[in-house]
């Protein structure tokens, strides 16, 4: 039911979106009509990587059905992350149970909250808030963007996926926080090693982030919009 709906919900989020523009929708759009070949290849994962997650995802939404809720779930490089809601905290657990039994998991973040499911409106403002998060980061020459997945759940954004180095988290973050509508930003992005200025993944929990390093130019920030959207707290959640 909530796929179906999404769908809905992002058609009307793409027309109540005047920021995006023709040209960034075409983009982000085209990226995702065209099957994927040369946008997985350009990704950390890669080609295999993605269809792998695909996969995973395909085998989660078979295993959940209804009966779980209203539960979405985001794959990253067999990282799962579990949005949506379920009536009873037993059947939260049994969510993340599930998950961690599919083939190819290697971690569950479980973000599910217990309670009544969205209404088509928050569905149709969470997707204008993807669709602009996903845009803001497209466009950006600081941030590969190809190696985020973005999730929208009542104005908390996840972020999912593989930043090379610490600054362009920070940036990724930064971007993410100042989408009107954003209530907070969770990160479960990994940061490589090997990369200058890179430091051991999820070491780092805070509220607010450090000011963006590594000598990028001021970010090109919307105007603050709705209540006090600088102050979306951003969360670093510690990686296994």
């Amino acid at each position: 039911m909530r796929r179906s709906s999404e769908i809905v919900a992002a058609m009307f989020a793409l027309a109540l979106t005047p920021a995006l523009g023709g040209c960034a929708v075409a983009v982000v759009g085209g990226m995702a009509a065209a099957g994927g070949v040369g946008y997985e290849a350009a990704q950390e994962r890669g080609i295999n990587g993605a269809y792998d997650d695909v996969k995973i995802k395909a085998d989660l939404a078979a295993q959940f059905g209804a009966q779980y809720g209203d539960v979405t779930s985001t794959v990253y490089n067999g990282r799962v992350l579990l949005a949506g809601t379920t009536p009873t905290e037993q059947q939260k657990a049994q969510a993340q149970q599930i998950a961690s039994g599919v083939p190819g998991v290697q971690a569950v973040y479980n973000e599910i909250v217990v309670g009544t499911p969205e209404t088509p409106w928050e569905m149709v403002q969470d997707s204008g808030i993807t669709a602009r998060v996903r845009s803001d980061l497209v466009f950006d020459a600081n941030v590969r963007s190809g190696n985020y997945e973005i999730e929208t759940d009542r104005g908390s954004v996840y972020l999912m996926g593989s930043a090379r180095s610490q600054a362009e988290l920070d940036r990724a973050t930064q971007l993410a926080r100042y989408v009107p509508g954003v209530q907070r930003v969770v990160s479960y992005v990994e940061i490589r090693y090997g990369v200058p200025g890179g430091q051991q993944p999820g070491l780092a929990q805070a509220q607010t982030p450090p000011p963006p390093t590594g000598g990028y130019p001021p970010a090109p920030l919307p105007p603050p919009s709705g209540p006090a959207p600088s102050n979306a707290p951003i969360q670093v959640q510690k990686l296994p």
